[in-house]
């Protein structure tokens, strides 16, 4: 017997259409996802495939752990943005919340001082909506 859908609340689809949002309306950016702070995806954008933001997800998680890790050891303060460079691309990641952090991958060409901005400002709204609930069902309904 299989379990019907868990309902999605407003605040839940909105979050994810914000993530969405942000892949598609900032300039450079490829996609972006919503990760919680034990390293589970809560939200991403519409492009990507579920089992390659699970995994981007996990490596977003990574980097802001490795990033708390300098930050515990060096008087250099917390984390801000951490912004890997490929051959192709970037990925940027900062935190949302007390419990959430974003990950975007831009091209190569994106102004990285744009996606940061950006990247602060979906930071500073998000904030305000996500709580430990919200949280919860995002990890319960991603993807749906």
């Amino acid at each position: 017997m299989t379990k019907p859908a868990p309902a999605v609340s407003a605040e839940a689809q909105n979050f994810n259409w914000l993530v969405t949002r942000f892949a598609q309306n900032t300039a450079g950016a490829t996609a972006a996802i919503a990760v919680s702070a034990d390293g589970l995806l809560i939200a991403m954008s519409s492009e990507m495939e579920r089992q390659n933001a699970d995994r981007l997800a996990a490596i977003t998680s990574a980097m802001l752990g490795l990033a708390n890790g300098i930050s515990d050891s060096h008087p250099l303060g917390d984390p801000d943005k951490i912004i890997i460079e490929l051959q192709h691309g970037y990925l940027l990641v900062c935190t949302i919340s007390i419990g959430c952090s974003l990950g975007v991958l831009a091209t190569k060409d994106a102004s990285l001082g744009t996606i940061a901005y950006e990247m602060a400002m979906f930071a500073n709204r998000a904030s305000t909506v996500l709580n430990p609930q919200l949280i919860e069902e995002l990890k319960n309904t991603v993807g749906l």
